[in-house]
Order: C-alpha cells, then sequence, then structure tokens
C-alpha cells in the first residue's frame, strides 16, 4: 500500500502449451470449449469487419474477392465431361433409348412397385412418391420376380419401373428400369424423410405437372442418369401448380427435394417443401432391362478402386 510492493503479476488462464483437451472435469472442459469457440468467432467477425472496411476505402481499386477453395471446385477433370457443342454426344442422345421420350413420341407411364411384402414406411413412401411423379401407378408385390413383372409392365404400355427396396423396415434402395430396352439403374437410398417429418411443410401436393430442375450431372454417365430422372414426369410443366421437383448432384449424391413456390411480391419469391425427401447413390448402370445374373454391366461402382481421391466425381 505505501507503494513499495512489486505489481501484481498479470492473471493467466492457461499457459501457451495448454490445451481444453487436458482438463479433467468434463464440465469444465465442455464450458471452457465453448468460451474457446465463441473467442473464435469474434475474432473470425472482426477480421472480415476489417477487411470489409479496407475494401470501402480502396473502392475500385480493391483487389477481386478470393474465391474460397471447396472440394467441388478442386474437382479432378473427367475426360468424360460433356461439352454441349459436342456432335458426337447429340448424336448418341439423339439415337439412345430415351429418345422416343424427348422427340415427344411416348407419354411416361410409371409403375412403382417394392420389395416383396412391404412394412408400413415403404408403402406410405411409395404413395407419396406417386403424388410427386404424375401418372404414376402404385402396385406391391406378392413374391412376384422382377422378370416377371417386367414383361406385364411392357404390355400394359408402362415407360418405367421403379422398384423400393427395404431393409429392416426402412427404405434403402432404389431400382430405376426404362422400358421396354433399358437401362437399368441401381441406386442406393438414404435419408428418407417422410411429409410429416419435414418441418413448416407445405400443403399437399396438387395434381399439376410439375417442374423437374436437374442440377450437375455433367460427365457421360451423369447426363443418361439426368436423362433418366426427366423421362418420368411429362413434357410440358404446369406452371399455374408452382411445384418443382430438384434432382441435384453434388460428390455424386442425388438429393431429390420437392418444392412449392410462393410470390410474395414482384421481387421476393419463397419456398415451400412439400416433401418426401431422399438421397440416392448411384451403384451400377445395366444395359437392357433388370437382369442381376446375365445383364450386362455400363457401370459399377467399385469402392476401393475408384474412391481413391476425394476430388474425384463420376457424374
Amino acid at each position: 500500500g505505501d507503494g513499495t510492493d512489486p505489481p501484481a503479476p498479470e492473471r493467466v488462464l492457461f499457459p501457451p502449451t495448454f490445451s481444453v483437451s487436458e482438463i479433467k472435469n468434463k464440465q469444465r472442459r465442455h464450458f471452457m470449449f465453448l468460451r474457446w469457440k465463441q473467442q473464435q468467432r469474434k475474432e473470425k467477425l472482426a477480421l472480415k469487419k476489417k477487411r470489409r472496411k479496407e475494401r470501402e476505402a480502396l473502392g475500385d481499386k480493391a483487389p477481386p474477392k478470393a474465391i474460397p477453395k471447396t472440394i467441388e471446385n478442386q474437382r479432378v477433370y473427367d475426360e468424360t465431361t460433356v461439352d454441349p457443342n459436342d456432335e458426337e454426344v447429340a448424336f448418341d442422345e439423339a439415337t439412345d433409348e430415351f429418345a422416343p421420350y424427348f422427340n415427344r413420341q411416348t407419354v411416361p407411364k410409371i409403375l412403382i412397385t417394392t420389395s416383396d411384402r412391404p412394412r408400413g414406411r415403404t408403402v406410405r413412401f411409395c404413395e407419396q412418391l406417386a403424388t410427386v411423379i404424375p401418372n404414376s401407378h402404385v402396385y406391391y408385390r406378392r413374391g412376384l420376380a422382377l422378370k416377371r413383372i417386367i414383361p406385364q409392365c411392357i404390355a400394359r404400355d408402362f415407360t418405367d419401373l421403379i422398384v423400393i427396396n427395404e431393409d429392416r423396415k426402412i427404405p434403402n434402395g432404389l431400382v430405376l428400369s426404362h422400358l421396354p430396352d433399358g437401362p437399368t439403374a441401381h441406386f442406393r437410398m438414404s435419408s428418407v424423410r417422410l411429409r410429416k417429418e419435414i418441418k413448416r411443410k407445405g400443403k399437399e401436393p396438387t395434381e399439376h405437372v410439375p417442374e423437374v430442375i436437374l442440377n450437375n450431372f455433367t460427365t457421360r454417365l451423369g447426363h443418361s442418369i439426368g436423362r433418366m430422372f426427366a423421362a418420368l414426369f411429362p413434357h410440358d410443366p404446369q406452371f399455374i401448380g408452382r411445384q418443382v421437383a430438384t434432382f441435384h448432384n453434388q460428390r455424386d449424391y442425388i438429393f431429390f427435394r420437392f418444392h412449392r413456390y410462393i410470390f410474395k411480391s414482384e421481387k421476393k419469391v419463397g419456398i415451400q417443401e412439400l416433401g418426401p425427401r431422399f438421397t440416392l447413390k448411384l451403384r451400377s448402370l445395366q444395359k437392357g432391362t433388370f437382369d442381376s445374373k446375365f445383364g450386362e454391366y455400363e457401370w459399377i461402382h467399385k469402392r476401393r478402386e475408384m474412391d481413391t481421391s476425394r476430388r474425384k466425381f463420376h457424374l
């Protein structure tokens, strides 16, 4: 108190080499981790504000914004990436199995079926999927083999067959076969959400023909898969229904969403998800209709051989 005492040292919470993970008490460790994360966010926000002020001060002389590196924009180049002006690709698409649909010679008619004796969740998913795809019909298998179903579908003028497989009462696979000549795609299905499980969902979808959006199907294989999905829907969407079905490919995962858009004003548009939603991962593409024993495969996903790089994609 008389001024002769040395100044008190600054209080240090942790030594420079100390780690939060070394704290033995779980509650204390969690508390300190949250404080550390909060400090990180504050520093990041302060740096962001500083850079924005610097850019405003420089005006037109400010350097261009740096593009962040992502797995998508660092993608390994694929030689099968399609050029929109490629004459060979245009010729192939004009003569492939989907050409009658794109030439408006056929009208989509879809049969949706399941694995043998489906459970309640798979049944509800098929019923909701039928409300998304116009002119689709749901039939449940009773021990009937797919090889026997396909000739009956062709005789009844169905253009596509969708099979929903399940495991432990959960839908986990989808087989899409274009009739009468194929091809047939096998997908692994995950993240299935029915309508009642979606938060802030809109009212039940109407019977209007939806618009279809296909994103990021850039390779020859991706084009084939995108054309398979497009061939499920009639050509002329009814815009008055304001419904849109989206197949979005990202890192070879195909995310399906079904939305209704709402005009809030002349400039603002909102969207409501109607459901269902699910994610697909291509496992194989087979020539012709379904034949697990003697079928000829165009492409098979071999995980250990193909997934050597996180930046290598096939669709």
